[in-house]
């Protein structure tokens, strides 16, 4: 993401132009972007002329559209689930990126003149990487918003891990960047049994052909020769991930791809998983052998952070609180170590509720407290989702009885109080 202009007074007020480039600058646009918010971006408008004789003739014009903000939509691509017969054979580069695009569409009303829209017209605005996006918030910019930004514009980002996640005839090929788990393709290659009638035969020309599948897939959407990606991941229950990586350094050796072969020896790490599917990378990001790679990175540092949770949740429940009124309580005590809390709260329509998370946020931080925002894009967000969205690691334990009977006693204190006044 490229900052070409802000301006934010201490107030908050101001705007920001953003210049998205690709997947991950379009997921920061959707956090940024909210409901009453003013957006100004390229737009193509049809537009209808009619002559003196009465006939009409239509064309589309390029034009910067303003709107106020009444939905944002965002999609995420990922490639469907294909079987053996539909990966055909590609090049040996492996290092373009996976064909894929994220969609950003938010849709309102027009709120400056312009000759082909009236006024107070709807249009939906369709994102495009590369084009200028001017943002004007509604209830100016809080400090998450202002750090949105300030994450987005750091240079040198983009995947930093791949992962095969497979199991036998079964593959999912991963892309994972800071705040972004893209799914770039599936496979399913059907294995039959081995059986008394068949042997072993029949088995093993099903695997050789699930692993020519997985190859040519591999080479496809597994950017295995660019600097960035600092790992590959091939995990899996039992033991398809060992034949995965035999076939791959065979393959690639038969073939004379020495690229792939120096990407296999130097970034390739095994790591046993429950099962094939994707809600394992849970388990491989907080496994010894990624975490210690990848420790720098966002998307490992949520998934240590949510696993010592859950691990605090059932070792010392007291210091392992999650709920919005539990944790904002716990909160106002200054009880807070470390706060999880998941960006899909910071979307909410309504402004009083963004801003309760955001004063949170912020009275951990001045206590010196450790804020981690989860992405709802990766797997550790989407089981803190589960979770209300909301968590905390405390410093010290804390009764959530005692501390919500304390509350009540307060308030029917103040309320006497008031009582009393009157």
């Amino acid at each position: 993401m490229k900052l070409i202009n802000r301006y934010i007074d201490k107030h908050g007020a101001g705007h920001v132009t953003l210049r998205p480039e690709d997947d991950e600058d379009m997921w920061h646009l959707y956090n940024l972007i909210q409901v009453g918010d003013s957006v100004r971006a390229p737009a193509i408008r049809r537009v209808q002329n009619v002559s003196s004789t009465g006939s009409t003739e239509s064309h589309r014009v390029r034009l910067n559209l303003t709107i106020q903000v009444g939905r944002v939509d965002f999609s995420s691509s990922a490639a469907p689930a294909g079987s053996a017969g539909e990966s055909s054979p590609t090049e040996q580069s492996g290092s373009s990126a996976p064909p894929t695009s994220a969609g950003l569409h938010i849709a309102g009303r027009v709120t400056s003149e312009n000759p082909h829209v009236k006024l107070g017209a709807f249009h939906t605005l369709d994102i495009e990487a590369n084009r200028d996006v001017r943002i004007e918030k509604m209830d100016g910019w809080d400090s998450v918003a202002v750090g949105r930004v300030e994450e987005a514009i750091i240079p040198g980002r983009g995947a930093e891990v791949g992962a095969v996640v497979c199991g036998e005839g079964t593959a999912a090929f991963c892309l994972l960047s800071q705040h972004m788990t893209l799914v770039a393709n599936r496979i399913s290659v059907p294995i039959p049994r081995k059986s008394a009638a068949s042997g072993a035969s029949q088995h093993e020309k099903g695997m050789t052909k699930f692993y020519a599948t997985l190859y040519e897939s591999f080479i496809r959407h597994i950017p295995y020769a660019s600097v960035g990606l600092r790992a590959i991941v091939i995990a899996s229950p039992g033991w398809v991930r060992d034949g995965v990586l035999t076939y791959l350094l065979e393959e690639a050796g038969r073939r004379g791809d020495k690229n792939l072969q120096r990407a296999l020896k130097e970034k390739v790490v095994k790591i046993h998983v429950s099962s094939p599917h994707v809600h394992s990378l849970v388990e491989v990001l907080k496994s010894p052998e990624i975490s210690a790679q990848l420790k720098e990175t966002k998307f490992a540092r949520e998934g240590i952070v949510l696993d010592k949770f859950f691990k605090m949740l059932g070792t010392d429940e007291m210091r392992a609180w999650y709920g919005p009124d539990h944790v904002c309580l716990a909160a106002d005590r200054g009880a807070i170590g470390t706060l999880l809390i998941s960006d899909d709260l910071f979307r909410s329509s309504n402004p009083t509720t963004r801003k309760r998370y955001v004063e949170v946020v912020e009275a951990v931080q001045q206590k010196g407290g450790e804020v981690v925002i989860f992405s709802s894009m990766h797997e550790s967000g989407q089981q803190l989702n589960q979770l209300t969205g909301i968590a905390a690691i405390l410093t010290f334990p804390l009764d959530i009885e005692v501390v919500e009977a304390e509350e009540r006693e307060a308030k029917e204190e103040a309320e006497k109080a008031a009582e009393e006044e009157e």
